[in-house]
């Protein structure tokens, strides 16, 4: 990533507000918007076409929603959150689910600025209004503090029961890496084996 510039990706179902929001990015130093799309399906492939860092979705849409976009980019790149839903549920599913943050759409353009910056740069972000939220998710999930982003998406699906080549092939991820990023799981939650991890996985976070 460019120390200087972040290259992102806009998505939003809604052809003015996606306009709208282009424009106010061009005010904003240091914040590239490379591509824009009403399609959050077409995220990942517009993020390889275009070298993004960063992804930065709506929330609710038709087909492909935010959650979606954060799913299929889980392991590829981050995915920031901007919305105008204040939901605990939905939430806590975007943070399990990998997202890099979540933020109110009327949020003051500089602190949105520091947020894709920091985003893009591997930190987790969330708008103060909805971050009790996430301290009630995270407070289910106190194991799982030292996961990395990555070790979080693949340790939700290890506790839906997935195995190694279905994980690597939903994370489009080399099956070794999906093997290392188990045994990491395995060493950082002290399970002697898959199925307690899984297990220990599944009450941490509620599945």
């Amino acid at each position: 990533m460019n120390a200087e510039t972040v290259r992102a990706i806009l998505i939003d179902d809604h052809p003015v507000l996606l306009r709208g929001m282009s424009l106010l990015f061009e005010t904003i130093e240091g914040i590239d918007i490379v591509a824009t799309t009403t399609d959050g399906s077409r995220a990942v492939q517009l993020s390889s076409d275009h070298a993004a860092d960063i992804v930065i979705t709506d929330a609710a849409m038709p087909g492909t929603d935010g959650l979606g976009v954060v799913r299929e980019c889980a392991g590829q790149l981050p995915v920031l959150v901007l919305t105008t839903f204040d939901d605990a549920e939905l939430v806590s599913s975007l943070i399990d689910a990998g997202a890099a943050g979540y933020l109110l759409k009327d949020v003051d353009p500089d602190a949105l600025a520091d947020a894709i910056r920091a985003a893009a740069g591997g930190g987790l972000v969330l708008d103060p209004r909805i971050a009790r939220y996430a301290r009630a998710s995270e407070s289910r999930r106190d194991e799982l503090a030292l996961l990395t982003r990555t070790e979080r998406v693949v340790a939700g699906l290890v506790a839906r029961g997935a195995n190694n080549r279905e994980i690597a092939g939903q994370l489009v991820l080399a099956e070794g890496t999906v093997k290392n990023h188990v045994s990491a799981l395995l060493r950082k939650l002290d399970a002697r084996d898959r199925t307690v991890l899984a297990l220990r996985l599944a009450k941490a976070l509620g599945i």
